[in-house]
């Protein structure tokens, strides 16, 4: 059985069911990426700090409430939007990405735990015709051209307590990367939520719509 030990230390009410569904998780993605390379084979191990606990830093940030709509724009294996998923069941995930191996993983791994809030599709993220609460990304470029592909595909609803916007994962300097584009914006420090060394330079990005 897979070793969730480092979840429940960071998100301790995890249900029955959530637990069985992260312990589930590596074997799957181990299964699949001996197929399709999705993860590096040498941190497959490490799949539950640096995968999982660092999509689910979104989840210190923002508790999603019922019938949000979260598009994961350049979803790659599965992150952030699997572990949100797992985490958040009453909230809808688009997860898209534009190479079809990639989806075809995430789909498995979707259909393997039992989620029935995931819609995952290859597509590219620019050309989506929807619009959501809130779009979440794992650093798949530089932020200014990332915000240029999906600034018009926000909601204005607001159904939660932080205002929708774009939730981005990233390492390293980002101040002079918004420099460029003079929007509003927070910076979580993930190492103030997690005592790993891999998140001493790990961020999350907040971008007001």
């Amino acid at each position: 059985m897979a070793d969730i030990s480092v979840l429940m230390r960071y998100f301790p009410s995890l249900t029955a069911t959530q637990q069985d569904q992260f312990e589930r998780l590596f074997s799957l993605y181990a299964e699949w990426n001996e197929r399709i390379n999705v993860i590096s084979r040498k941190d497959i191990e490490n799949l539950y700090v640096n995968h999982v606990l660092h999509s689910l830093a979104i989840a210190k940030a923002i508790q999603f409430r019922s019938e949000t709509q979260v598009l994961d724009a350049g979803t790659g294996g599965g992150f952030p939007g699997i572990p949100l998923a797992v985490m958040f069941p009453e909230t809808r995930f688009h997860l898209v990405d534009s190479i079809g191996k990639k989806i075809k993983v995430v789909q498995a791994v979707a259909e393997g735990l039992g989620l029935k809030n995931v819609q995952a599709e290859q597509c590219r993220m620019e050309t989506l015709p929807c619009r959501y609460d809130f779009v979440v990304s794992r650093a798949v470029t530089a932020f200014p051209q990332f915000y240029q592909w999906v600034k018009g595909k926000i909601l204005s609803r607001n159904l939660n307590e932080l205002p929708n916007g774009i939730l981005y994962l990233k390492g390293g300097e980002v101040d002079e990367e918004m420099k460029q584009l003079n929007l509003p914006y927070t910076l979580y420090n993930i190492s103030e939520w997690y005592e790993e060394p891999f998140f001493e330079t790990k961020k999350l990005l907040y971008v007001p719509k």
